[in-house]
């Protein structure tokens, strides 16, 4: 994969401008086995050549690739409804742009398989020759070098022309293709444009490129609630079109992003989880409909913030919002992240805290790491009064040190050196009318505790740099899995802003105290497998040895080892107390009759349960990648966990010397 992705229009490097009789010449040197000048070929094609030879693939071998069955290419092409459903537009623009070349335009999934054609009837019948036609794989390995299988190979835009295919039966074709990139940079499918060698297609690839993008910016609609999403370009008016870039943030951290975006930035799919906003912008994210401008390390742009998932959310002008939410188009659903529901007794007290939050009450949530103390604080948004205002969540253990005071409470133009000349409003006015969430409130520094104190007393906020007070208007909610009240005695915490903060306090319970845990272990395996009628089940013996499992990272540690189970298993298997990770067999192994459990806050307790939790981390990624023969991006989709993540595992054990 390329550190930096291709622009959604950028195709002189990779389509070929050799002559005909160069690609001859070419051809003849590589097949004799003489070396060919790098600039006889366009480097894709050269490569590709390279590759296929390597796999044994002469230039007169029949393709490999056998059509598949009926019910085969049912299966296959129901796997991808929603890909095709997303690509249809595309498909008929395509058509309707290429009619008069006698050209048909194809689609893809990510292996090369063909789901879908249209076009000209006459070149159709002349490509079903050479089996380019639906059910058939066109992968590079089968086919040989050709820009379907090639360009997912090479993740680009590539364009294939007459000789330049290496099965010398494809040489009737001149084909361009571009690749497909979900959010997340997984390649989901491919657009493929493929005519007559013996007509110019000149226009073909810049085509298909923006076809591909379309779809791409396509699949941000709707796709991230609750979610940031940053729309950029350096010149405004391709704002809201195909060639802005987008970004999705998650408190801050990046997560998602489209193509144009990372390209604006210089960067690469690995940005994704590894940067936070604060790495690619200046200041803070801003406020939901704002454009404004500011800058990045290769210069100035024109930002605006969307945040879906509330009902008041102010787009571009050229879409304005109407005044009462409407529903939105059909389209494929995106499932939510399985994680904690409320058992009775914390339902009630969700029912407490809105009424105390709506009477101007503040909450705070108290509770063990990954018990879902956000979650209860969206939940309380959601159901407030204030549902349709902003919910501006702060994590304080997550903000640079040096930054807190300036993003949370704004700043004067000229406050400091490397200010924005517009200055900056700072998180806490951009929740005026919301609900703010100071998630990890415990890990606050105590300078900037008495001035949070100052502004929870007289609601006013007065940016760095000696600005004017400002009034602000929201809803406090407070989280934090440390015990303020021990942090209080010890100095470490002001106990005039805990009491304060903490007027109504909801301890939510760790998942190892919850009734009926087998029912919880069920409901969450469900939602992973999703409506698949040959999933893989729990055994009776391995859904009691779940349950009964003490789980110190609760239910963040539970979701994460049944997606390494249902990415390990075959279809249909059923999954006995064998197939856990070593670690929880050994721990079920090691409780004997009469357990003796560590004591509350035993140090050692935990330390042994983070370093069981991080074998077994290691051992199912290692059983993951022997599963897939070393290929990362399929153990990551196997696991159920992003390429980046797994890469940073991977360093992470590099670094301890592989053990």
């Amino acid at each position: 994969m390329p550190a930096v992705p291709t622009p959604a229009v950028s195709t002189s490097a990779l389509s070929s401008c050799a002559s005909t009789d160069a690609v001859l010449a070419a051809r003849r040197r590589f097949f004799s086995g003489a070396p060919v000048a790098e600039d006889a070929l366009a480097q894709p094609i050269l490569r590709s050549w390279t590759r296929c030879a390597a796999r044994g693939l002469g230039p007169q071998s029949r393709p490999r690739a056998e059509p598949l069955t009926d019910s085969e290419f049912a299966a296959r092409r129901e796997r991808h409804e929603a890909l095709r459903r997303r690509c249809r537009p595309e498909l008929e623009a395509l058509h309707a742009a290429a009619r008069a070349a006698d050209s048909i335009v194809i689609l893809t999934d990510p292996s090369g398989l063909v789901l879908d054609t249209v076009g000209s009837a006459d070149f159709a019948d002349r490509a079903a020759k050479v089996a380019l036609r639906p059910g058939v794989s066109w992968s590079e390995a089968e086919t040989g070098t050709n820009a379907i299988g090639t360009a997912l190979v090479e993740r680009r835009p590539v364009e294939v022309r007459g000789a330049e295919h290496y099965a010398e039966a494809n040489g009737i074709l001149s084909c361009a293709a571009a690749p497909i990139h979900d959010p997340f940079g997984e390649l989901v499918g491919l657009l493929d444009l493929s005519g007559p060698a013996s007509v110019p297609h000149l226009h073909a690839l810049a085509l298909v490129e923006l076809a591909a993008g379309q779809v791409e910016h396509r699949m941000f609609e709707g796709a991230f609630p609750d979610h940031s999403l940053v729309r950029f370009h350096a010149d405004p008016s391709f704002l809201g079109t195909a060639r802005e870039g987008i970004l999705v943030f998650e408190d801050y951290r990046l997560i998602a992003a489209n193509r144009p975006g990372l390209a604006l930035l210089g960067l690469g799919w690995d940005a994704l989880e590894a940067k936070r906003f604060g790495d690619l912008f200046e200041g803070s994210l801003g406020k939901a409909g704002e454009e404004r401008r500011v800058r990045t390390r290769r210069g100035d742009v024109i930002m605006r913030l969307e945040r879906q998932g509330t009902p008041v959310r102010t787009l571009s002008p050229r879409a304005p919002q109407p005044a009462e939410p409407q529903p939105a188009p059909a389209r494929p659903p995106v499932a939510p992240a399985p994680g904690p529901r409320f058992d009775a007794a914390t339902e009630r007290d969700l029912g407490r805290a809105v009424r105390l939050m709506e009477a101007g009450v503040p909450v705070l949530i108290q509770g063990e790491t990954g018990v879902g103390k956000e979650v209860f604080a969206r939940q309380m948004h959601r159901r407030g009064n204030r549902g349709a205002r902003p919910f501006a969540a702060v994590n304080c253990a997550a903000l640079p040190e040096g930054l807190i005071e300036s993003e949370l409470f704004g700043y004067e133009e000229g406050a400091f050196t490397g200010a924005r000349r517009a200055g900056f409003k700072g998180l806490f006015r951009e929740a005026d009318g919301g609900v703010l969430f100071l998630d990890e409130i415990g890990d606050m520094p105590l300078p900037l505790q008495s001035r949070l104190l100052r502004v929870l007393q007289e609601r006013e906020v007065t940016p760095l740099g000696g600005g004017r007070p400002v009034a602000v208007d929201f809803a406090l909610v407070c989280a934090s899995h440390r015990d303020l009240k021990q942090l209080v005695e010890a100095g470490a915490f002001r106990a005039d802003l805990y009491f304060r903060i903490a007027q109504y306090t909801v301890m939510l319970p760790s998942l190892r105290t919850l009734a009926d845990r087998e029912v919880l272990v069920d409901r969450l395996w469900a939602e992973l497998a999703g409506p698949c009628p040959d999933a893989p089940a729990l055994s009776a013996e391995c859904r009691a040895a779940l349950a009964g499992h003490d789980w110190p990272g609760n239910f963040r540690q539970l979701v994460g080892v049944l997606r390494v189970l249902q990415a390990l298993a075959e279809p249909g298997h059923i999954l006995g107390v064998e197939d856990l990770p070593a670690e929880l067999r050994a721990a079920r192994r090691s409780v004997g009759p009469s357990p003796q459990p560590a004591a509350p806050g035993d140090a050692a307790a935990r330390d042994l349960a983070a370093r069981d939790l991080g074998a077994v981390t290691r051992a199912t990624i290692e059983a993951a990648l022997v599963a897939c023969e070393g290929n990362v991006s399929e153990a990551a989709r196997r696991l159920g966990i992003h390429r980046s993540t797994l890469h940073r595992h991977l360093a992470a054990r590099g670094s301890r010397g592989g053990h």
